[in-house]
Order: C-alpha cells, then structure tokens, then sequence
C-alpha cells in the first residue's frame, strides 16, 4: 500500500482587497497563522517563512499588479522575501497570478 502524498496547505491572499501596507502585513500573518513573535517586518518575515510555518504550503497572491498599483514600490520587498523564502525551502512555493 502506497503512503499517501502529503498535500500542500494553500494560503490566498486577496491583492485587491489591500489597501495599506499594514493591511499587507495583517493579511500575511492572519493567513498564515504567523506566531506572537512575528515583527511585521522583513527580516521577521524571512525567519518565519523559514522556521516557523510549517509545510508544504503553497502561498497564493492573487491580483499582485492591483496591490503593487495601490501601495507603489513599498510592497515590491515583501514580494521579494517570499520568493527567497521559498528559494531556500523545497515544500513552500509562492505565486502571483493576475
């Protein structure tokens, strides 16, 4: 009997519905169950993605170009340390479709 294939855990966030960076930083940790500890800020973020959240996890970032249009090149960095995030782990993948 085969053993059945862990499947992803997928966490969306709504980009349209962001309309503030704090809004940004409180989606991510709502959605992602981030622990008391998390410092709403990069490097925080980074940590968590890599050593606090469980996987497999697929994170889902719908409408991006909406979000990046309403909050300008202040959330460019978040979208960044995602995709570091699942640079450095094979069971975590981030996406951005529109």
């Amino acid at each position: 009997m085969s053993k059945p294939v862990n499947q992803p855990r997928r966490v969306v966030i709504e980009g349209q519905a962001i309309a503030t960076l704090a809004r940004a930083w409180d989606a991510l940790a709502g959605a992602l169950d981030l622990p008391a500890h998390f410092g709403r800020n990069l490097d925080a973020l980074h940590d968590c993605l890599t050593g606090d959240v469980p996987g497999p996890l697929v994170i889902e970032w719908r409408h991006w170009r909406a979000t990046e249009e309403r909050l300008g090149q202040g959330v460019r960095p978040m979208r960044e340390t995602l995709e570091e995030a699942a640079a450095t782990r094979d069971d975590l993948e981030v996406r951005f479709p529109d």
